[in-house]
């Protein structure tokens, strides 16, 4: 399943570990050490970033959405993929 995060940037949902706020040091930390190792995916579009989403391959994805705003998105892809199997 994939999951929009904004402005046509998709991920894919089974690779998602973690979706959180930015506004945290360690949060901070993580970005600026992806963005050294090559790991830093920017999908905000030049907009404020809202959500980072951490996947499995250590890639730190930036979202200009809320977490809730992703959330919703996934919750909403879930329910049509059992409505249509």
């Amino acid at each position: 399943m994939l999951v929009n995060i904004g402005f046509g940037n998709i991920v894919s949902l089974s690779r998602i570990i973690a979706i959180v706020n930015p506004g945290s040091s360690p949060m901070k930390r993580m970005k600026d050490e992806a963005k050294k190792r090559g790991k830093l995916i920017d999908a905000t579009e030049g907009r404020k970033t809202r959500a980072i989403i951490i996947t499995d391959s250590d890639h730190v994805i930036l979202s200009a959405l809320q977490v809730e705003t992703i959330m919703q998105r996934i919750n909403d892809t879930k329910r049509t993929e059992d409505e249509n199997p």
